[in-house]
């Protein structure tokens, strides 16, 4: 079928749209492949002239770097020719200063043959000469020498005696007064307090209806604070105040520490008591600790071990015919290392013997035997160095003095003791009595604890209960009482009062 003229010409202008269409892109793309061949060219182009570049740049830096080095090495060149001139010129005058040494040197061996030849000879003639006197006086050179000093020791025996005694007056005169100078200038160097340790102390109360809580119904609670505290309670009159009696000095604070600790509280009663005596017992553990390092850094002394530090601070609270021995022994720590300052002693063992002097009386209430004695067992067991042991133990002249530090410690102990008013045997023998007390009731095997209160009138004695009767108590305040009177001196009568408490404890859940 014959196409319609104007679908012809439709399909003849597609043919030819396409023809063309096939052209144009023919020469598009050979026209795209000519600018990328002149591209790439132009690439290669400009890298060749760049690495061209590169290269003389390269050759260029070289060169520079190469004469650089040439100049470094000629003028290493000339440092090393000025070093080895400098060498050789050393050498030379070093050859030249050892032969002139050896010169001296054998100069000197003739000197020394010279010497020697001239003392052999002298040593001949001199002995050539005694002997010639031994065959004139038929004596030898030891009688002589005796004949001759007996002769001038007779001759002059007057003025020789008296020219003695001077020397010896006037030495002895000057060493007493060098030691008085000494004396005077250490004591006036310290200055401390020398106000004596009592035996009570007195706890202020906000006001007096708080004495009624004190003493609680019955007084079961003042019996309790003082069980538990081992201290004698007095609720008098005096306004204002409570007062805590006993001798030993860390019961009264451990006393007064609870009794504060109680009336802030306000919850007085007897478990209460015993919970607030332990708190404070744990509180003067840790006072104790603290007053042993301070006292340690107040001297310059600080190579102590801890657990003397501990004990050290437990003489906080004892003292010695009233003076407390804490302050005793600092004092004579400083007294001891300006004694040995002056004396030209070791001050260090000085100091540390004079510190730990007394460290026995920390626990001779619990140990047998002295207070130096248990101080040098105490010191050995903590491996302290054997002269500060030495430095202590001769205090109360019971050992020898071995060094001059020991004397040091004896004279620093007795300065501080003879102070005016430092000291007071009244008290320390009262504070003895109450101890005795204590230590008798405590040496039978059914007494726990013991205590001795007003001012030594009264020990109160606390028993196991498990192990004693109602009946058998009787026995034992009899017992106590004659042991008392056997060993003890006292006026008038001292009252043993033994309690024995029993305890049921039980939880409900």
């Amino acid at each position: 079928m014959i196409l319609s003229s104007p679908w012809l010409v439709a399909l003849m202008s597609v043919a030819g749209g396409t023809v063309l269409g096939y052209f144009l892109r023919q020469i598009i793309a050979q026209y795209r492949k000519n600018s990328l061949e002149v591209e790439v060219k132009s690439i290669l182009l400009d890298a060749k002239n760049q690495s061209v570049k590169t290269v003389e740049d390269a050759k260029n830096r070289a060169e520079e770097i190469l004469d650089k080095s040439k100049q470094e090495t000629k003028e290493r060149e000339s440092q090393l020719r000025k070093l080895e001139e400098k060498v050789l010129e050393k050498d030379e005058a070093l050859e030249k200063r050892r032969a002139v040494f050896e010169q001296d040197v054998e100069s000197l061996k003739k000197k020394v043959e010279e010497v020697r030849k001239i003392r052999e000879e002298a040593e001949n003639l001199d002995k050539r000469k005694q002997e010639e006197l031994q065959k004139i006086a038929n004596l030898s050179e030891d009688e002589a020498k005796k004949e001759l000093l007996d002769a001038v020791e007779k001759k002059f025996e007057t003025d020789i005696l008296a020219r003695i005694q001077k020397v010896e007056l006037f030495g002895q005169d000057k060493l007493e007064q060098k030691a008085r100078d000494i004396l005077a200038s250490v004591i006036q160097r310290i200055a401390s307090s020398t106000a004596s340790e009592v035996t009570t102390t007195a706890v202020n109360i906000p006001s007096d209806d708080i004495k009624g809580k004190i003493i609680g119904k019955e007084g079961r609670n003042i019996r309790a604070l003082e069980r538990a505290a081992g201290v004698e309670i007095i609720v008098d009159d005096t306004p204002g105040s409570v007062v805590i009696s006993s001798f030993d000095p860390v019961r009264r604070q451990v006393a007064r520490i609870a009794l504060e600790n109680l009336i802030l509280d306000g919850r007085i009663q007897p478990a209460k008591i015993e919970e607030m005596v332990e708190k404070a017992k744990n509180d003067v553990e840790k006072m104790i600790k603290d007053a042993g390092e301070k006292a340690s850094f107040e001297v310059g002394i600080f190579d102590i071990d801890p657990r003397l530090l501990m004990l050290l601070g437990r003489l906080k609270f004892r003292t010695s015919y009233g003076q407390n021995v804490l302050q005793h022994s600092i004092e004579m720590t400083h007294v001891a290392g300006m004694l040995a300052s002056e004396l030209g002693g070791d001050v260090a063992i000085a100091k540390k013997g004079a510190l730990l002097h007394d460290i026995g009386k920390a626990v001779d209430h619990e140990i047998q035997g002295t207070h130096v004695e248990i101080g040098r067992r105490i010191l050995q067991k903590f491996n302290v160095d054997q002269k500060v042991i030495i430095a202590m133990q001769s205090h109360h002249e019971e050992y020898p003095y071995e060094t001059l530090e020991s004397i040091i410690v004896q004279t620093a102990d007795a300065i501080s003791a003879s102070r005016p008013g430092a000291r007071r045997d009244s008290i320390e023998n009262y504070i003895k009595r109450l101890e005795d007390l204590e230590r008798i009731a405590l040496s039978f095997d059914t007494v726990e604890k013991s205590y001795a209160i007003q001012a030594g009138r009264e020990i109160r004695v606390f028993v196991t209960p498990e192990r004693i009767s109602d009946l058998e108590m009787k026995t034992l305040a009899r017992d106590i009482a004659n042991r008392i009177e056997q060993e003890l001196k006292y006026p008038g009568e001292i009252k043993v009062q033994v309690i024995r408490e029993n305890r049921v404890v039980e939880y409900a859940r």
